[in-house]
Formats: C-alpha cells, sequence, structure tokens
C-alpha cells in the first residue's frame, strides 16, 4: 500500500517524543543523588531495573500504573527498598520523585519530528494524536513542546476513557478527521497497542522501530518500517 493518506494518526511517546533514552542514567542518578549510606547505588538501580520490568511486564499493572507515572514510580522504588531489606519508605519515595523530575528534563522530540509534522501541516494533511496515559502528564507533555498545533483531533486516555489498543480510540480518531480507516495511516512504535489494531481495522500501519528491534520478530506485520517519523516525508 503506497498510495498517499488521506490523514495519519500518530502515537506520541516514543514516536515523536523520546521517552526512552537515559533512562537508566537518570535512575541511576537518583539513586546516587539520596544515597544516605544504607545502599549501594548500583545495586539499588538493577533492584529497581529488576522491580520495573516486573511491574510494567503485567497489562493490567501497565494500564493502572501508566495513568499515574509519579506514583507508579514510587511503588517500583518502594518494593526494589522491600527487595533489598530496606524500610525508609519517605527515601524510596525522594528517589522516584527526582527520577521522574530528571526523566521530565531529558524528554525531547526525536530529531527531525516537529520539523515532519510542521512539513506534514504545510500541506493539509489531517493529523490526530492517540496517546496512553493520564491526562495531567500527557496533556503537559503536549503543551511542553506545542504539540497541539498540529493535530485536529488529540485522544488522551485519561480523558478519552480507554486507551490504545481499544479499537474505540482509533474509530473515534477517524471520526474527527472525516477519513474512513481505508486511506488513513496510523504511525507508532508499539505493536500491540499502535499496529495490530490498525492493521486489524484496514488502516496502513507504519512502525517507528528502536534501531535494536527485529522488525521481524512477532506475529504483528506493519506495512512499512521507520526508524523515525522524519522518514515518513
Amino acid at each position: 500500500m503506497s498510495r498517499e493518506p488521506k490523514a495519519i494518526l500518530f502515537d506520541m511517546d516514543g514516536t515523536i517524543l523520546d521517552w526512552q533514552s537515559g533512562m537508566e542514567e537518570c535512575w541511576l542518578a537518583a539513586c546516587e543523588a539520596f544515597c544516605d549510606g544504607s545502599y549501594e547505588p548500583a545495586s539499588l538501580h538493577e533492584a529497581i531495573r529488576a522491580r520495573r520490568t516486573w511491574f510494567w511486564d503485567d497489562a493490567e499493572r501497565a494500564r493502572i500504573g501508566r495513568l499515574d507515572l509519579d506514583e507508579a514510580s514510587r511503588t517500583i522504588v518502594r518494593l526494589a527498598f522491600a527487595d533489598a531489606a530496606l524500610r525508609d519508605v519517605a527515601l524510596a519515595e525522594r528517589i522516584a520523585d527526582d527520577y521522574r523530575a530528571l526523566r521530565w528534563s531529558a524528554m525531547a522530540p526525536y530529531p527531525g519530528a516537529i520539523e515532519a509534522l510542521e512539513a506534514l501541516r504545510s500541506r493539509g494533511m489531517p493529523l490526530a494524536l492517540l496517546t496512553n496515559g493520564g491526562a495531567a502528564s500527557q496533556r503537559r507533555s503536549i503543551e511542553r513542546f506545542g504539540l497541539a498545533r498540529y493535530f485536529d483531533c488529540i485522544v488522551v486516555e485519561g480523558e478519552f476513557g480507554c486507551g490504545k489498543p481499544d479499537e474505540r480510540v482509533f474509530r473515534h480518531a477517524l471520526s474527527a478527521v472525516r477519513c474512513d480507516a481505508e486511506a488513513a495511516w496510523m504511525v507508532g512504535d508499539s505493536l500491540e497497542a499502535d499496529i495490530a489494531p490498525a492493521v486489524a481495522l484496514g488502516m496502513h500501519a507504519v512502525w517507528v522501530c528502536a534501531a535494536d528491534a527485529d522488525a521481524a520478530a512477532g506475529d504483528v506485520r506493519p506495512h512499512r518500517v521507520v526508524r523515525g517519523i522524519a522518514e515518513l516525508l
């Protein structure tokens, strides 16, 4: 399917905004900043990494956690403290809050992402933004990077009442941009949340694939694979 789209739906985190780069560095920095001698920062970082994987690997925990990332991070560090036989809950929460502040400071659009949105907008392309997460946190990111001006429709999980991969999110956006699924593209980094439902609906699915990801892995088959949304131009 190579025809030009009549509308494009975009994911935000991991597609337009880089939310992964520097993650481990931020966790380690937070562990180091608040170290009171009761733990070794690198060891605590490993305990947090293990608990983070456990937390986000469960679909229901992930659904609830992404609606309040601050509390999700606190929960992860509290559990890591318990695993390490550390009892200072207040310290655990300070580490978590510092991590979230560092991540917020480090977040930035991917190279060429804003320019790609500007170019598509200048062509009159109808655009929609579909993002999972809490209303306050996602709107904060949208406002910080001035993303609202590029989109005719913005669907935030915490406002809409459900998130991707629920097909209602996609159908709502398609209706808002007045485009049939077959004439629209969905662009996102998650095979499960972005690509699979788009394929099921008959959309042209463009997977933004990290450099170390296997484009041939899994059962979901995108129509196109790119390393960044600038390639759409």
